[in-house]
């Protein structure tokens, strides 16, 4: 009898949860996607200056240098991950609606963002700092309707 309890109760309690925290990720109407579209850019301008410092200083040899070298790169990945994670938590999953008019050009938007900022992650040239910035702006006219 115990043996029924024992695999039966957390069986329950799992189909429980599942049903409870299925609906998504935040409640709706808390988050502003305008401040989504800003946090990013802002993220893109780090990423920016991070490659900039990059290439400056991985021409010096001294601890110093190779230390803040190291830094940035750590903060441009992090930045990157972010917008990264803005695009696929916050609009792929909650936001872009399979029912909305510009599904497709937004569903592609979206992932011409999701690409420059790992393009951006690979290397640190300008070229690639300024694709991820349009393709913000691309991606926020797309998701506008505009």
């Amino acid at each position: 009898m115990k043996l029924k309890y024992f695999i039966f109760v957390p069986f329950i309690g799992f189909l429980l949860c599942k049903q409870s925290f299925g609906h998504c990720q935040v409640p709706c109407g808390i988050y502003s996607d305008q401040l989504r579209f800003e946090q990013m850019l802002e993220d893109q301008s780090t990423i920016e200056k991070a490659s900039k410092l990059i290439v400056e200083l991985s021409s010096n040899s001294d601890a110093l240098s190779i230390q803040q070298l190291s830094r940035w790169v750590a903060t441009k990945e992090a930045h990157a991950s972010a917008i990264q994670k803005t695009i696929c938590e916050y609009f792929l999953i909650q936001r872009i609606k399979n029912s909305a008019k510009d599904y497709e050009k937004q569903l592609k938007g979206a992932h011409a963002v999701l690409v420059s900022a790992m393009k951006c992650k690979q290397n640190t040239d300008a070229d690639s700092c300024a694709n991820l910035k349009s393709s913000i702006l691309a991606f926020h006219k797309a998701y506008e309707g505009k």
